[in-house]
């Protein structure tokens, strides 16, 4: 963050300083809000928590240097106290960002934010300095929080938006208002709580109607192979560039298809040139989401080659996302249970198909373990029932749905699809599914572990790769 005063900060965020004998003192370190991270310099964020409360470790962080503690109350140490931590959090995001001469990306959808954010930020980490969200901390508290780590030095800063409801990225653009907005997609995660689709796409379109008008720089930039998602071009006053396959979309793939090991090649085509991309991740879903950061990247100055060059080296940064391990006996494990919709696990049993029909499979089998998908509603069951028979039609040889109803529902589906026999297995949880694979997964094949965060079948994925084998566990 930028260095501010105590007293500064006290006046951003319209709180009252306590115990602080001089409130001159600046912080110069980080904004947190896990106690662990305080370090000198640093502002503590104190949250009162269901099962923990911030304001229990103010003595602890400022011991450790913190310069003081933002808080509801007074604690006995350097603090300014707020009405609402929350907003007062927000407040000093807006004058922060407000200050700095950075270049603000904003991108929401259903389904691949993460992915895409981890793509944009290392392509235009090659053209300035970034800074971008970790993982998924998208919502009204990583956010700020994100936004907080950008330096006069910064030039892009580029920000996942994360949303439940009508609202919610209305809110997080009052906090760090874009410049550039990108729509991936209008899919079903969270169906159950918007109410439907047209709902969802209320709520992603916020983002381009927070953005300035085109005669001061703003950009939105949309699916154009998502109907809902292309017909937000009417909610904005911004300049909208359409990507995708497409012919009228301004940045456009051709020519797509996998490598032997599952990995996506194209032809990038923007307005000012074209070039070949040969990406390191896996699946053809990511095609779209390389196309949404190449329009970004176009509009902030790079060319086709130089986006094409950083798309062909960018890997994933975030942890359990088609995370693709080689275990030393042969045994590949595709850990991508960080969270699941109809639309990622579609995309992933996509993936795992190619992945198996590589002349690199060496002929070994394909898995999915497959677990619920959280917050569908009412569409629940059919969407449950759609992805069991997908794993049959995509001839995947073995599905292990892992857990309650839901994946009872997933092993129906594959069933009423014609997998009889031991092709498909219901398992009560994840110890279940380890033991199953543990016995039967020999060298050759690839197991693809995904599931919503919930369900927590990363455990599945990290106990595969501790099986077994000798010598060293080696990423690629």
């Amino acid at each position: 963050m930028i260095a501010l005063s105590l007293a500064e900060i006290a006046a951003v965020v319209g709180g009252q300083t306590y115990d602080i004998p001089d409130p001159s003192v600046r912080v110069t370190g980080p904004v947190v809000r896990d106690s662990r991270e305080a370090v000198p310099g640093s502002l503590f964020v104190a949250f009162a928590g269901e099962r923990v409360d911030g304001h229990d470790f103010a003595r602890e962080v400022v011991a450790a240097g913190a310069a003081a503690v933002l808080a509801a109350r007074p604690v006995g140490v350097p603090a300014i106290v707020v009405d609402d931590v929350q907003t007062a959090l927000g407040a000093l995001a807006r004058h922060v960002v407000s200050r700095l001469g950075t270049t603000l990306v904003a991108l929401t959808g259903s389904a691949g934010k993460t992915s895409t954010k981890d793509l944009i930020a290392q392509v235009l980490e090659r053209a300035a300095p970034t800074v971008w969200t970790p993982g998924s901390l998208n919502n009204e508290i990583g956010l700020p929080l994100t936004a907080l780590t950008a330096t006069e030095e910064t030039r892009f800063l580029v920000l996942e938006m994360g949303a439940r409801g009508i609202g919610h990225i209305r809110y997080l653009t009052g906090l760090t208002p874009p410049r550039i907005g990108l729509v991936l997609n209008v899919g079903t995660a969270h169906i159950g709580e918007f109410g439907g689709r047209e709902q969802i796409a209320r709520a992603k379109g916020e983002l381009v109607e927070a953005l300035p008008p085109a005669e001061e720089g703003g950009t939105a930039v949309l699916n154009a192979d998502d109907p809902l998602v292309r017909a937000m071009a009417s909610r904005t006053k911004a300049k909208v560039v359409l990507f995708g396959e497409a012919d009228e979309a301004d940045v456009r793939a051709e020519n797509v298809r996998l490598t032997d090991s599952g990995r996506p090649a194209f032809t990038l085509h923007t307005p000012s040139g074209c070039s070949d991309v040969t990406m390191r991740l896996y699946g053809e879903h990511h095609v779209s989401n390389a196309l949404a950061t190449a329009a970004v990247a176009h509009e902030l100055g790079m060319s086709a080659q130089e986006i094409a060059l950083a798309l062909s080296e960018a890997g994933s940064l975030s942890r359990w996302r088609m995370e693709v391990t080689e275990r030393p006996d042969g045994v590949t494990i595709v850990n991508d249970a960080y969270n699941a919709n109809p639309e990622s696990m579609r995309a992933a049993l996509r993936a795992l198909a190619a992945m198996g029909t590589a002349p690199r499979a060496r002929g070994g089998r394909t898995w999915a373990v497959l677990g619920k998908m959280a917050e569908l509603g009412d569409e629940a069951l059919a969407e449950h029932d759609a992805v069991g028979r997908l794993a049959v039609r995509l001839n995947v040889s073995k599905l292990v749905a892992v857990g309650g109803r839901e994946a009872a529902w997933l092993q129906l589906g594959a069933y009423n699809e014609g997998s009889w026999g031991e092709e498909s297995v219901h398992v009560s949880d994840a110890q279940a599914a380890i033991d199953l694979l543990r016995s039967e997964v020999r060298p050759g094949d690839i197991v693809l572990v995904k599931a919503s965060r919930s369900v927590g079948l990363e455990g599945v994925a990290e106990a595969l790769l501790s099986t077994g084998a000798e010598g060293e566990v080696s990423a690629r």
